[in-house]
């Protein structure tokens, strides 16, 4: 398995390598060589699953998670990406859902003949797709934390919102919401204690769900091995 990183990722993913990964350079072409052009808030994830099933012929290439937040960028990095990286894999798997781009990144996908993870966003496929639409049906007015949100709570929503600097704008941001739910992926205490903490800083009520890896699971051994992602 093959982890690249985009530099402007390597600081923060540093935090999220898993033991015994690294780093390595592009490869050349062989048959049967994979991509996963993976989102960097979802990279944990997804190299945990490819380790545990064993697939050498995988390379991962993560892009930056601070797209998370802008997903008007999201399309076009993923565009030259693609573009850039042609021809060198034989199969290649976008690890996003649409993620807030309105449709802009399916365009980009089906013009390169590339596809992409089922679902909405990372607390879709994270959660299960049918699970998480009935969470949010149950109430709309939360805010999500995944395992990547609440080790980087403070670097992404409290700086990246410019709370820190203004902590009057917290109204403005997270007066419509009404709880904070956490959705687990492994039993970390200490994430728990973060998700909490995030919660009580955002002044909402705290919930959380243990999830896995939900549908992420299962969309990557279709992918991987051979059959198309539903």
């Amino acid at each position: 398995m093959q982890q690249l990183l985009d530099p402007e990722e390597e600081r923060v993913f540093e935090a999220e390598r898993p033991p015994g990964s690294r780093a390595h350079g592009e490869g050349s072409f062989a048959p049967g060589q994979v991509l996963v052009l993976a989102c960097g808030a979802i990279a944990r994830e997804v190299l945990a699953v490819i380790r545990l099933n064993g697939w050498t012929n995988v390379t991962v290439r993560c892009l930056p998670a601070k797209l998370h937040s802008r997903p008007e960028r999201i399309a076009p990095t993923v565009d030259a990406r693609l573009t850039e990286l042609r021809g060198r894999y034989e199969h290649v798997l976008v690890a996003y859902g649409d993620c807030g781009t309105g449709g802009a990144l399916d365009n980009v996908l089906s013009r390169h003949g590339v596809e992409r993870l089922p679902g909405d966003h990372c607390y879709g496929f994270l959660t299960g797709n049918t699970a998480w639409e009935e969470l949010h049906d149950a109430e709309p007015a939360t805010f999500y934390l995944t395992d990547f949100l609440a080790r980087h709570f403070d670097a992404i929503v409290i700086r990246g919102l410019g709370l820190d600097r203004h902590p009057e704008l917290l109204p403005q941001y997270f007066g419509n919401y009404r709880r904070l739910l956490y959705l687990a992926q492994t039993d970390d205490s200490g994430l728990r204690a973060r998700a909490r903490a995030a919660a009580e800083r955002l002044g909402l009520a705290y919930e959380e769900r243990r999830t896995g890896y939900g549908d992420l699971v299962p969309s990557l051994m279709r992918f991987v091995e051979g059959a198309p992602v539903a």
